[in-house]
């Protein structure tokens, strides 16, 4: 078995984990691990921007930031994100970054819960440019090594967490899962940082990419670590519906230039739920849509915005109007049909201000970790910029520690099979992986109700129990340790579910239609 030594471990290759491996290479030698190739994350896919107040303006930005969260969000975090983001900017276009601009200065986009443009974006790949730079930059640091392929297992830590709390304990870094080589690696450094995106897979309907199993969630949870308000999912309100296409997002930008929502008989509907109609908050208008194709029984609405100049449309939506194309689909010309989609997860991995978890040597950022800044939903293109932010106070915080250089680990850890075989059970993996998600999808959608939720809950711990037996028995590999990951995730969304006795944001519940006076996080650990 190959063991991997550095000062620091990056887990993910989103916008978190590069920007932080880019700078935590300025002080010592960083592995990069990543599920498929670097290009692979959900920061990639990000069409619409960064959210970020250039004109001064923080106050603005922060108000609507915490209306979006429902007041959920730790305003001290918000205040510094927002503070941090003009800044943040600058950083990013240092690296190469070259966001739209016009005549005046740069081309700022109008998103749902904004009460102004400030929607920095390039045309409407923004994910890509921002993550294209970023690789460049990593590529060509002699202090960087990129494992693509990898998939990580399970952190390395000093104590078992069935003996040892968190803040005992002191990770030494990860085992993961070679793919290329079928066989279990290990990864020694002084510090591991957590940045492995979210977990729509977990839901049939997602706007994510295959890789987004939660296993920084999972193997968090797996630690010991407090998971906090996982309720909150975010379902994007307009993913392309068509038999053909994967996980293409339809940007919330568009809506922001004046597209509108129709039902199947192309009538308009968001005014009868929000006064801000199409630029409601997201968890608005993907309950409104839920709510129309309950009531109609079709299978999507449409998203048309064909009314605006065509060469506008190109232009300023290139990406989406070639590849809606693909699809027999011209935007210039027709509406396009939409769904709602798994697409952000509000909460994560508890960690602090500076993105450091309980446990000793353990940062964990981006959509993995919960800061407090999204609340109890998500204000649209506010995560690349909490991403960027939370990478570099992980840095700055390490870079002021003593122990932050791998000589201060003394042992190695081996992978234990131990009396494990190969699976020839294929057929396992892909029957749970598609109960759950169907699970997911009609029990712990948009809208939820206690009845659903605890037959859920009665499923899940079933299907757990037989996860947990294959994969004690067989050897681990990809499909069993993502199909255990979101089991694990899915078990932690649907009780924390079930802890919150309200509707907010992003979670609601049928059985309690009203708001509660106290504002309060859920938290999931192994011990509850």
């Amino acid at each position: 078995m190959e063991i991997n030594k550095s000062d620091f471990l990056v887990i993910g290759s989103g916008l978190g984990g590069l920007f932080c491996a880019l700078k935590l290479s300025k002080i010592g030698k960083v592995n990069i691990i990543t599920k498929k190739n670097i290009f692979d994350s959900n920061s990639t896919y990000a069409q619409g921007g960064i959210a970020a107040t250039l004109d001064g303006d923080f106050e603005s930005h922060i108000k609507d930031t915490m209306e979006a969260g429902a007041y959920l969000s730790d305003k001290k975090v918000v205040e510094m994100v927002i503070n941090s983001s003009s800044d943040i900017v600058k950083e990013l276009i240092s690296l190469g970054v070259n966001f739209d601009k016009k005549e005046n200065g740069f081309s700022l986009g109008l998103e749902g819960g904004h009460r102004k443009r400030r929607i920095l974006h390039a045309h409407d790949r923004t994910g890509k440019e921002i993550i294209d730079k970023l690789i460049s930059r990593c590529k060509n640091d002699k202090n960087i090594k990129i494992f693509e392929n990898h998939q990580a297992i399970d952190l390395i830590l000093e104590n078992h967490p069935k003996f040892s709390m968190p803040k005992n304990n002191k990770c030494m870094g990860i085992y993961a899962y070679n793919l290329k080589k079928n066989a279990i690696e290990t990864f020694i450094a002084a510090k591991t940082i957590l940045a492995t995106g979210g977990a729509g897979k977990i839901y049939l309907y997602t706007s994510n990419p295959d890789t987004a199993t939660g296993d920084g969630m999972a193997m968090g949870y797996k630690a010991g670590l407090n998971l906090i308000n996982m309720e909150f999912v975010q379902f994007h309100p307009t993913c392309l519906y068509h038999p053909q296409a994967r996980n293409f997002l339809i940007s919330e930008a568009l809506r922001g230039e004046g597209a509108i929502l129709k039902d199947a008989q192309g009538k308009r509907f968001m005014p009868r739920y929000s006064k801000l109609k199409e630029l409601a908050p997201r968890d608005i208008v993907a309950r409104s849509i839920d709510f129309e194709l309950k009531k109609s029984g079709n299978d999507f609405v449409y998203l048309d915005i064909s009314f605006k100049n065509p060469n506008f449309i190109k232009k300023r939506f290139p990406y989406i109007y070639k590849n809606c194309l693909k699809y027999g689909i011209d935007i210039t010309k027709q509406p396009i049909p939409v769904v709602p989609a798994a697409h952000f997860f509000c909460g994560g991995i508890e960690v602090d201000i500076n993105g450091k978890t309980e446990i000793k040597n353990l940062y964990a950022i981006g959509e993995v970790s919960y800061t407090g800044l999204h609340g109890a939903n998500r204000l649209a293109s506010n995560s690349l910029l909490e991403a960027a932010v939370f990478a570099k106070r992980a840095y700055e915080n390490i870079k002021d520690d003593e122990n932050k250089i791998i000589n201060n680990i003394p042992r190695y850890y081996i992978w234990d099979y131990k009396k494990t075989r190969n699976s020839n059970e294929e057929v396992i993996i892909t029957h749970n992986w598609n109960e759950i998600r169907n699970l997911m999808s009609n029990y712990v959608g948009i809208v939820r109700n206690n009845e659903r939720l605890l037959k859920a809950k009665k499923r899940i711990d079933i299907i757990m129990e037989e996860i947990e037996y294959y994969y004690n028995k067989y050897k681990p590999n990809k499909d069993f340790v993502e199909l255990r990951n979101i089991a694990i995730v899915s078990k932690i969304v649907i009780n924390s579910c079930l802890k919150r006795k309200e509707s907010r944001g992003l979670h609601y519940n049928e059985d309690y239609l009203f708001t509660s006076k106290n504002k309060k996080n859920t938290i999931i650990n192994r011990y509850s």
